[in-house]
């Protein structure tokens, strides 16, 4: 197991489940870990874990990703702070029951399951698009689902008919559409994205009936961070450790051109 020194990972929800998993599966290898979460106390709690485990370094980011201030506020700071960026998990997420399975949404007025999962990383991504790339080579990894929903492209805040299982489905199939439509874009600049489905309900907050373990999940995604196999490999989703295919929709162009345009508009 090759020690990871010069690495600097950036994890959205890193103080519970997966996110907690991979940061210190990247602390025992050295690496210097960037903790996102909304607790300061458990961030900074996991900061010093983390350096006792071996982390070059760890830094808290704290932010709530219902509100598309503070993504971009998190995305300003880690752009001041740091020289560097090497890969981007964006794992946190919000489960179809938790906190609530009824419609909810964020500050912003946007759906909050799409918001949270979906929307708030493509922002944070944008934003950090130019330290990637300053970085490069450099990975963006989406932590996904095999759990899929078609998005009603003319009714995407799902006003109607709204179940929390519909909107966590069709909140991972937009995090699958937007990899495959940042692929292109980032050709030629030395940055990857990909998604995957990391493991099937993991033993986090958000699940009430594990059946993998965080194992499972920390070495499936870890994989995408650090593989060297993969390195130039992009645009692709995989279900564990195996390429798959996702959703019909996530191969519709035009599709994928509406969401991206919905996007553009709700980020302003």
């Amino acid at each position: 197991m090759t020690d990871l020194p010069t690495t600097r990972v950036l994890i959205t929800g890193a103080t519970d489940g997966l996110g907690r998993g991979l940061a210190l599966a990247l602390a025992k290898r050295r690496a210097t870990v960037l903790i996102h979460g909304r607790d300061a106390a458990r961030a900074e709690a996991l900061a010093g874990e983390l350096r006792a485990t071996g982390a070059a370094a760890a830094r808290v980011y704290l932010a709530d990703l219902a509100s598309l201030a503070e993504v971009r506020a998190l995305a300003k700071a880690v752009l001041a702070a740091e020289p560097g960026l090497d890969v981007l998990v964006n794992n946190a997420g919000i489960g179809s029951t938790v906190p609530t399975p009824d419609r909810a949404e964020s500050v912003d007025g946007v759906e909050l399951r799409f918001s949270v999962n979906y929307l708030s990383h493509y922002l944070l991504t944008r934003e950090l698009l130019p330290l990637l790339k300053r970085s490069a080579p450099a990975r963006i990894v989406h932590v996904s689902s095999a759990g899929q929903t078609a998005i009603d492209l003319a009714d995407p805040m799902i006003t109607r008919g709204y179940t929390g299982a519909r909107a966590y489905c069709q909140s991972k199939l937009a995090q699958i559409m937007a990899t495959f439509d940042m692929a292109p874009e980032l050709e030629g600049t030395g940055v990857t994205v990909n998604a995957l489905h990391p493991a099937t309900f993991m033993p986090t907050k958000i699940v009430a009936k594990p059946i993998s373990t965080i194992t499972e999940g920390v070495d499936a995604t870890m994989r995408l961070i650090v593989d060297d196999a993969l390195a130039g490999v992009t645009g692709k989703y995989f279900n564990g450790v195996h390429e798959a295919r996702a959703d019909a929709q996530a191969y519709d162009a035009g599709a994928r051109a509406q969401l991206r345009a919905l996007s553009d508009k709700l980020i302003g």
